[in-house]
């Protein structure tokens, strides 16, 4: 078993990580680990053909903002994405807002 250290490897990587492919050798699935400093906007959330994730705002709250309207998530809330669909995530509060999304295939698009 190996441990990935994601806060690690998301601050190198300009506040997000997946943790998928090159790490896991396998296409079936993916973790994404994610962190949006106060004030931090625009963060694009878009599974894309043949994906679909789970987002879930870890300490919250998240802002959500896209063609369906705004939304907040708080901390423990969690929202399916479709592959078709996309939103930008914020982080309005005054302290760093840690979220995750797992992600999986929805059909194959190799």
């Amino acid at each position: 078993m190996k441990t990935f250290d994601l806060m690690q490897l998301a601050t190198s990587q300009g506040g997000e990580y997946v943790l998928g492919m090159k790490d896991l050798h396998t296409h079936a699935c993916y973790l994404i680990y994610g962190t949006l400093q106060p004030g931090e906007t625009g963060r694009l959330v878009k599974p894309g053909e043949g994906h679909e994730e789970i987002l879930c705002a870890v300490n919250g709250p998240l802002a959500i903002s896209g063609q369906s309207g705004n939304e907040i998530l708080e901390g423990g809330q969690a929202v399916h994405v479709k592959e078709q669909e996309s939103f930008f995530i914020s982080n309005q509060s005054d302290r760093p807002v840690v979220y995750i999304m797992a992600g999986g295939h929805s059909r194959s698009h190799h």
